[in-house]
């Protein structure tokens, strides 16, 4: 069986170089920082590049990981901004039926509370407060919105929507609140 980009997933994005012996920075997606670590090979979008990692540690916010084959910084650098992927059959089944892998997400419609579109599902950035869920509309700047129980009540992958509910303040321009002082 041949992977598409869309039977891939999105484990990780490799950073700047780290010391002088082939190390990288590595930003993880997910919750756990190592999870990376427990798929085998990752490897490029397209499927050209595989990395097996030797090891890996945590520091701060990122994870420093020697990937076999990358010795020098200059090998380290060079792989600056690269994504890690893994085809999706080596993940687990998700059980809860409050978690989803966020390439399940991309591209779902997404509704309000009336049944009105609002836009598509463009990415689910974390840019470390906590999940965000970004939403492309028909016409404007995209909306980025808390991803939480409140904003989102609802996700139905069967019917590719996300239901929204938008948070107070995020009226369109020109709306006002019925008891809006005047």
């Amino acid at each position: 069986m041949t992977h598409s980009a869309s039977d891939k997933i999105l484990l990780a994005q490799i950073g700047a170089a780290h010391g002088i012996k082939g190390e990288v920075r590595v930003k993880p997606f997910g919750d756990d920082p190592l999870s990376f670590c427990d798929y085998g090979k990752l490897e490029t979008e397209d499927g050209s590049r595989k990395f097996k990692i030797k090891r890996a540690r945590i520091q701060k916010t990122v994870v420093v990981t020697k990937f076999e084959g990358v010795n020098t910084r200059n090998e380290a650098e060079a792989l600056n901004g690269v994504k890690l992927y893994i085809p999706r059959d080596r993940l687990p089944e998700i059980e809860d039926s409050d978690e989803f892998y966020h390439s399940d997400l991309i591209g779902l419609k997404a509704i309000d509370a009336d049944g009105i579109e609002i836009g598509t599902v463009l990415a689910l950035p974390n840019f470390g407060a906590g999940d965000l869920i970004e939403i492309s509309p028909k016409s404007g700047a995209p909306l980025l919105l808390p991803f939480t129980k409140e904003v989102v009540p609802n996700v139905d992958l069967e019917a590719g929507l996300v239901h929204i509910v938008m948070p107070e303040g995020m009226l369109e321009e020109g709306e006002r609140e019925p008891d809006a002082d005047i």
